[in-house]
């Protein structure tokens, strides 16, 4: 591991703890919609590079309303997240109908509505997690969001270390090279070793079987996420979505794990727990 990308990963998580526990939820929301809009751009500029000419500041722009929508509540309807969708690709066809070609339209317009669920839908489901709090059943929103962080980077940390060192096998070679099955099956250990250490951070009267179904699920979406951006990256022929952070790439490199985990998390404990 490079020195830079080690002070960076003890950086990133100090920052971390400061946002969950010291800040309050609107600064909360404000810092998770900041990422998504530079994991957006990141993800626009990708995309790019393969020649579609697709609506990147618009794009950005609806999707650091999804996130902003959540804190402050704003649903016209009893699902708002329908209501964006709606009016994203109704906009996306008015504003080809301005431009003097149409090739390619589906393909602009597929590829923007793709960045907005993929990047902004899926990781704004973290703001839902930081505001579902409810004292009398132990649930409380910073323990949820420290869990799923704890739970899905120590994946990434094991799956790195183990395949380092133990990686004879590789994964899938035509999407990622260096990922190895031992990194896989290590990165998944240490997701249910970290799911059942972190038990104390879910709800009150959990049975012991939560925290390893969790550790198992969240293990393996979380490699899911990091292979799909992987994907998208080995599309584009790039090796990381942006510089920003020294030693680890870009923003969208960061929350590619938790693009998945988040949503699937925030649904069993909303419906299961």
């Amino acid at each position: 591991m490079s020195i830079s990308r080690l002070i960076s990963g003890v950086l990133l998580s100090l920052f971390v703890m400061l946002i969950i526990f010291v800040l309050p939820n609107w600064a909360f929301a404000v810092v998770a919609t900041v990422l998504i809009i530079l994991a957006l751009y990141e993800f626009f500029t990708l995309v790019e590079k393969k020649g579609i000419a697709l609506y990147k500041y618009f794009g950005t722009f609806i999707g650091a309303l999804i996130p902003l929508s959540i804190y402050f509540k704003f649903e016209p309807t009893k699902g708002w997240e329908l209501f964006f969708i709606v009016a994203a690709c109704l906009s996306l066809f008015l504003l080809q109908f301005t431009r003097h070609e149409s090739s390619q339209a589906i393909v602009a317009i597929s590829a923007t509505l793709f960045g907005i669920l993929y990047v902004s839908w899926f990781f704004s489901f973290i703001i839902k997690l930081k505001l579902l709090s409810d004292a009398s059943l132990g649930l409380y929103g910073a323990s949820l969001v420290l869990f799923l962080l704890l739970v899905t980077k120590l994946g990434d940390v094991g799956a790195y270390f183990v395949g380092t060192y133990f990686g004879k096998h590789s994964l899938v070679p035509r999407i990622s090279p260096k990922k190895s099955v031992e990194g896989a099956l290590g990165g998944l250990i240490f997701s249910i070793l970290a799911a059942y250490f972190a038990k104390a951070l879910l709800p009150l009267k959990v049975t012991a079987y939560h925290p390893l179904i969790l550790g198992f699920l969240l293990g393996v979406l979380g490699q899911v996420g990091d292979l799909s951006e992987s994907l998208v990256k080995r599309d584009c022929q790039v090796k990381d979505s942006g510089t920003i952070i020294p030693g680890m790439g870009g923003v969208l490199d960061i929350i590619d794990s938790l693009l998945f985990t988040a949503p699937i998390f925030y649904f069993y404990i909303r419906f299961l727990l």
